[in-house]
């Protein structure tokens, strides 16, 4: 019995790891490829690259011979070696934005759908770095400060325990053909479990636990809003072709179990950082072992950038927020002031909260722009790395790590200190 149901699991998962799962997936949602017909050599090395037979787990069982990778449905005569019919010509689109790694711009592509295409492009987007330093600012300026750190602290541990989990498992991504690339940006990180679906589903669910019973409003409101943000993250993955059905189901799952483990260790570890007087050193001694520990792991890739990309910011968020409680600067509410009542939305208040907004994130943008101006180059000299080609030099740990860590934590330290001390002096508090 235990046999049967271990076999029956097993061949569900090499259902849901399947590409041509996804192929169908997009197809139904009127994307279309136009893969060039290519010779069985270069399709071999094409496969390397877009990730189809990974050597070990599931992916391989899909894949075991070259014969079977290559198998395929075939498109519509014309779209095979790139010849695209007239009707089509002006819906051939290219992927947003190149690869992080190779710089590859990506295949071409066909969108019938562009109401899908544009829903599902802003749901990726809720994942990727643009967002973040729009939201967590927002939350923070505008909303309610208690909940916006706790909200960062979940964010980072999502992404180290998601990233680590990649370079662990090593999985490529879904093989192309038959999956169209929309997105190459992270094509050449590893793919399981999708951290994009980890977050999609951590963020918003730990935000309604936070602030239910903080904030007064529907609990149905609060759910509904978590399931709409998390299905449209975790199926934007599969229409972009960057996971299959499986590695989001298991980021969503991975996420659940993270929280349920730290969403109620939250208010300790807020409380331990901004009144122990050993927290700036046990922050900073924390965050930078993790992310040695995490470049440790696998050679380069986007995926190790992106994790010290979140250890930084939390560390910066972390030593901002015990600096701002040791100087008295932006205090928690009393507890007796709960639970808030969201106040009627104004002009005034929409206009306020926008400019504090618009402001607030060019000073982070800009922030961003010097340090990275300053840093690279620097770490490049110390080093002795040439940095004639940015995108080469930062494949060395001893540039890419102090990078993140020195721009990324001057952007969390200046979003929870800097700009709101700028804030009281424009009074736009």
């Amino acid at each position: 019995m235990a046999k049967d149901w271990t076999a029956e699991f097993l061949g569900l998962c090499r259902y849901l790891q399947d590409p041509h799962l996804v192929a169908r997936f997009q197809r139904m949602c009127g994307v279309k490829g136009t893969f060039p017909r290519r010779s069985g050599e270069t399709a071999g090395r094409q496969r390397d690259h877009n990730g189809d037979c990974a050597e070990d787990g599931v992916r391989q069982s899909n894949c075991s011979t070259a014969a079977s990778c290559s198998a395929q449905e075939e498109p519509p005569p014309g779209l095979l070696n790139g010849a695209l019919p007239e009707a089509h010509s002006r819906g051939t689109v290219k992927p947003l934005r190149k690869n992080s790694l190779t710089g590859d711009v990506g295949q071409e592509f066909i969108i019938e759908n562009k109401l899908l295409f544009y829903l599902f492009t802003f749901g990726t987007e809720l994942g990727n770095e643009m967002f973040f330093i729009v939201f967590f600012p927002f939350l923070y300026w505008n909303v309610d400060a208690h909940v916006s750190r706790r909200l960062i602290v979940v964010w980072e541990l999502i992404l180290y325990l998601g990233q680590c989990a990649k370079d662990l498992v090593r999985w490529t991504r879904p093989a192309s053909p038959p999956v169209v690339k929309v997105e190459v940006f992270y094509n050449t990180e590893y793919s399981m479990p999708s951290t994009h679906a980890m977050t999609g589903t951590a963020l918003p669910l730990s935000l309604l636990l936070l602030t239910y019973g903080r904030w007064q409003y529907s609990f149905m409101f609060g759910l509904c809003l978590v399931m709409c943000w998390s299905l449209l993250v975790c199926v934007s993955r599969i229409y972009m072709g960057m996971h299959s059905v499986l590695e989001v189901i298991t980021g969503f799952l991975y996420s659940l179990l993270i929280l349920a483990v730290f969403q109620p260790a939250l208010n300790a570890i807020d409380h331990f950082y901004l009144t122990h007087s050993y927290a700036p050193l046990i922050i900073i001694a924390l965050h930078v072992g993790l992310g040695l520990l995490a470049f440790s792991l696998d050679t380069w890739s986007t995926s190790r950038g992106d994790t010290a990309q979140a250890l930084g910011t939390g560390m910066g968020a972390a030593l901002a927020s015990h600096f701002n409680h040791q100087l008295g600067l932006m205090p928690d509410p009393p507890l007796s002031q709960l639970p808030f009542s969201i106040p009627p939305l104004s002009i005034a208040l929409l206009s306020r909260s926008l400019l504090r907004l618009l402001l607030g994130v060019l000073v982070l943008l800009a922030t961003r722009a010097v340090m990275k101006a300053l840093t690279i180059p620097l770490m490049c000299r110390m080093f002795g790395i040439p940095c004639d080609d940015v995108r080469k030099a930062r494949q060395h740990m001893e540039v890419e790590l102090p990078y993140r860590y020195i721009v990324y934590g001057t952007v969390g330290f200046s979003c929870i200190s800097l700009v709101p001390f700028l804030f009281g002096w424009l009074n736009l508090s």
